[in-house]
């Protein structure tokens, strides 16, 4: 199997804090990857140890089969991400903040209309960002981690604050980016019934330690053997011994 992202025994430490311990991470190319957690279980700080922004001693990152200390510049070229809440100008318009950022990566103006029409922007593309709502700022944000076309999408809880609604929105945008578009999508998140709706694959971590990580319903059939737990959601708070 050919992997997207790829990591062996990745470590991270903070102070005296781990982390991140000993992550063997393998995300398929072509699948839409739910990296789920509970909070401060590891997944954001692993999500900047893939993107080079933050520095362990021994990085072990291989993206499309490359290794990132050797090929840092040109795996980054294939890689688009959001982390967190998108950084927009809110005085000016959508497509003002898509500009400013395509000149800064040097890609083709049309791809400004592209990533507009993707995701569903361009009749609101002239309007100041300060209006939009929350599910258009999201939007947006992953409109400009698509310029320059990357394979790999890696986005960090997209639809946190989003109304039912926008989650619907969010959710229906990267299933056609996966299918339509054949990105491979890594997406971070806690709102386990709608990761369940989408992914077709799922690492779990907690405590900076994957409990399981593989097609989700290959995690629902190993499950259904063990247990009554059905939902995306039991089998979690049983592997993370987490209380409702």
């Amino acid at each position: 199997m050919t992997y997207a992202i790829e990591t062996h025994q990745l470590s991270y430490c903070r102070g005296q804090q781990l982390i991140v311990d000993n992550l063997n991470l393998q995300v398929p190319v072509g699948s839409i990857f739910g990296f789920l957690g509970p909070n401060g279980s590891g997944k954001t700080t692993t999500i900047r140890l893939l993107l080079g922004l933050i520095r362990t001693a021994n990085p072990c990152v291989q993206i499309f089969g490359e290794d990132i200390r050797e090929n840092r510049l040109s795996i980054l070229a294939k890689i688009g991400a959001l982390i967190e809440a998108p950084m927009l100008y809110p005085h000016l318009s959508g497509y003002e903040n898509l500009e400013i950022s395509r000149l800064a990566r040097q890609v083709d103006r049309k791809q400004v209309e592209n990533v507009l029409d993707l995701v569903g922007l361009t009749r609101e593309a002239k309007k100041r960002v300060e209006h939009y709502s929350l599910g258009m700022r999201q939007r947006l944000g992953i409109a400009l981690a698509l310029l320059g076309n990357p394979d790999l999408l890696i986005l960090d809880e997209p639809t946190n604050g989003l109304d039912p609604a926008g989650i619907r929105e969010i959710r229906r945008l990267l299933v056609e980016l996966s299918q339509v578009h054949r990105k491979t999508v890594f997406i971070s998140s806690h709102l386990l019934s709608e990761m369940e709706k989408f992914v077709t694959h799922v690492g779990i971590l907690n405590h900076g330690q994957m409990l399981f990580q593989g097609p989700v319903n290959r995690l629902h059939r190993d499950f259904s053997a063990q247990s009554t737990e059905q939902t995306l959601e039991d089998i979690f708070l049983t592997l993370t011994n987490s209380k409702l």
